[in-house]
């Protein structure tokens, strides 16, 4: 299929070849996917992809390289599922369906000019590193660029060499916690909404982006209400069971709104009252 029919047809997945495939952590792999027609289409960092494996099947996956290395996507992969399990069994040259971009992204034309708190759990990090990028490579347009990323065990800390390089920048600051770990762990220890109260947070000027778990969103939500940070300056990105990508199956219905094209980042002052119903 030619790039001109894949425009024609945009959903049938477009052949990618598996350029790169690095493990992260365990059973989480960074694959780098390199078009067959070498086109890659403009994104926004916090838009998905859906990623086909040809056999199994076709997942939403978040992109999490730098959106200014253009010609190439990446996308950080844990094995929870079948499809899954085999995009992160692929070896480098095989081909994988990708069709996209699709949904929204994060807000980075309504940030500029304020502080960006970003708050990441686990492999939340990952659709939240092309938003990292792209405010360290514009870091006039913002100001204060903070970033609370908490995990369940040291060993599950994502990039922590691009970690420690955005710590010992002059314009970011940095802060790790784990929920446990052993006396080899020098850090903090606790859950990531405790870095909160650890931290200056202006109200007035702060802007937060968050990403991980539903229930540390949750949290993470409350715990900056309580610090006074409006609804309408904290964005989440969200996830459910996107099979379409377009809003026509349903099976990522969140109250009225699709996560696929709705989201997945939300302001939360447009969910809110959907997360106090536990069962949505």
């Amino acid at each position: 299929m030619s790039y001109e029919a894949s425009k024609k047809y945009p959903m049938q997945p477009v052949p990618f070849h598996v350029l790169k495939m690095q493990e992260e952590i365990p059973d989480c792999y960074t694959l780098t996917l390199q078009p067959e027609f070498n086109v890659v289409s403009s994104f926004s960092p916090g838009q998905f992809y859906m990623l086909y494996v040809f056999g199994h099947g076709e997942v939403p996956i978040s992109v999490s390289g730098n959106s200014f290395e253009m010609g190439t996507l990446m996308f950080t992969i844990m094995t929870i599922g079948s499809v899954t399990k085999a995009l992160c069994s692929v070896c480098v040259g095989d081909v994988v369906g990708v069709r996209g971009p699709f949904g929204k992204g994060w807000p980075l034309e309504q940030v500029k000019g304020r502080d960006v708190l970003i708050i990441a759990g686990g492999l939340g990090l990952a659709p939240l590193r092309p938003l990292i990028y792209h405010l360290i490579s514009h870091s006039a347009d913002y100001g204060i660029i903070t970033l609370l990323y908490g995990t369940r065990t040291p060993d599950m800390i994502l990039f922590q060499d691009e970690l420690a390089s955005w710590d010992d920048r002059d314009d970011m600051r940095v802060f790790l916690t784990v929920d446990s770990a052993g006396s080899e762990w020098h850090g903090h220890a606790g859950v990531v909404t405790e870095l909160i109260e650890k931290i200056g947070i202006d109200t007035v000027r702060t802007t937060a982006l968050t990403c991980g778990p539903e229930i540390m969103m949750r949290f993470t939500a409350h715990a900056l209400l309580g610090k006074g940070l409006a609804a309408s300056d904290i964005y989440i990105s969200m996830e459910r069971n996107m099979k379409c990508a377009l809003g026509h199956c349903g099976r990522c219905q969140y109250g009225p709104h699709f996560i696929c094209k709705d989201g997945p980042v939300f302001a939360f002052d447009q969910v809110e009252y959907l997360f106090k119903v536990r069962e949505v």
